[in-house]
């Protein structure tokens, strides 16, 4: 990391660095000893050669959004991708076997206990991603970054690299219909954001927080329609989902924030002039409103799901989350002179 980017950091005293240092120690150890929990349903890994861009996820339930996930990302150049599925059963898996590029894992244990399959996919991490760039994404994420159309990212992460740059941050953007959640059709072949074609500019806030160093983003859309009593229980909107993976790296929550502490100083958050991107959110598909339903018996996505179910519960009586003062996505070039995303000297 740059010695500027490194001042943003609030400065810790050594006990707290002694403690991070073991909380680091932890998280990796009970990475390690999670891969026990994992069944290899495919085996590619030996066709990872040095040099290649790998992707680590977790998901369950998604053949709706795979086909265009792995379009996006073999169009921006990712090599691999090493995925855990979450006990399946609407056809993800099977599409995912029938893949030449993907190593597949399966496990029916719990995601909330694995630390939200964090602790799965460090451990695969540990094993696979060392001295790789790396990037964690949810299979409703899309990257986008400055240029992304014309420059792949083995052209950014050369880039970083010369930088001196050891990870890139982004701001988790929600795109969202015009009309009531699940009233739209949707073709999996198709760009999501040809349904999703609105975003909030703003308001986004920004803390850095101690000891960790990470920022908090919140903020947006999802705020304003399902927080607006309840801010400070918003979602967190930043992630440094792409890392020049070290086996001594740990993420602590989802990539919000990662250890050792540096590693959060890549990213400034909107209106800051380190080189950054976006994670395109496709959560508001029209399946949303079922998977609510389900999510919210299931119990598995937050620290206190009782204190989320008036969540769920908004989204499924279909609001329209669509106002007058909503912003249709028109791509990149618009997120950057909007201050939410920065090339930082990346052109």
């Amino acid at each position: 990391m740059t010695g500027n980017a490194a001042q943003m950091l609030p400065h810790i005293g050594w006990a707290r660095k002694y403690r991070l240092r073991w909380k680091r120690r932890r998280l990796l150890w009970r990475s390690w000893h999670s891969q026990k929990q994992l069944s290899c349903l495919l085996d590619r890994t030996r066709t990872i050669k040095r040099g290649d861009i790998l992707i680590f996820t977790t998901l369950r339930n998604e053949i709706t959004r795979l086909p265009w996930f792995f379009r996006h990302y073999r169009r921006l150049g990712v090599d691999h991708f090493l995925i855990v599925d979450n006990g399946s059963d609407d056809g993800s898996t099977e599409y995912l076997l029938d893949q030449p590029d993907v190593s597949l894992w399966q496990t029916h244990t719990s995601y909330r206990a694995s630390r939200y399959g964090l602790d799965w996919l460090t451990g695969l991490q540990m094993r696979y991603g060392h001295r790789h760039w790396s990037l964690m994404v949810d299979a409703d994420e899309l990257l986008i970054y400055a240029n992304h159309e014309h420059r792949s990212l083995h052209d950014l992460t050369a880039w970083l690299d010369q930088q001196g740059r050891q990870a890139f941050g982004t701001l988790i953007l929600d795109l969202y219909p015009k009309g009531p959640l699940g009233s739209q059709t949707y073709d999996p072949e198709t760009d999501p954001v040809k349904v999703l074609k609105w975003f909030d500019s703003g308001p986004y806030r920004t803390e850095r927080q101690s000891p960790v160093g990470n920022l908090w983003v919140q903020g947006g859309a999802r705020e304003r329609m399902f927080f607006t009593q309840v801010r400070q229980c918003s979602p967190t909107l930043n992630k440094i989902p792409l890392v020049r993976w070290s086996r001594r790296y740990a993420f602590v929550n989802s990539c919000h924030s990662a250890l050792p502490r540096n590693l959060n100083a890549a990213y400034d958050g909107p209106g800051g002039e380190t080189p950054s991107g976006v994670l395109l959110h496709t959560k508001f598909l029209p399946e949303i409103v079922e998977k609510s339903e389900i999510e919210k018996q299931r119990r598995q996505h937050f620290h206190d799901p009782d204190q989320f179910g008036p969540y769920y519960d908004e989204i499924i009586n279909c609001p329209d989350m669509w106002t007058p003062h909503s912003t249709e996505y028109t791509g990149w070039a618009q997120l950057q002179q909007m201050g939410l995303m920065s090339a930082g000297g990346w052109e």
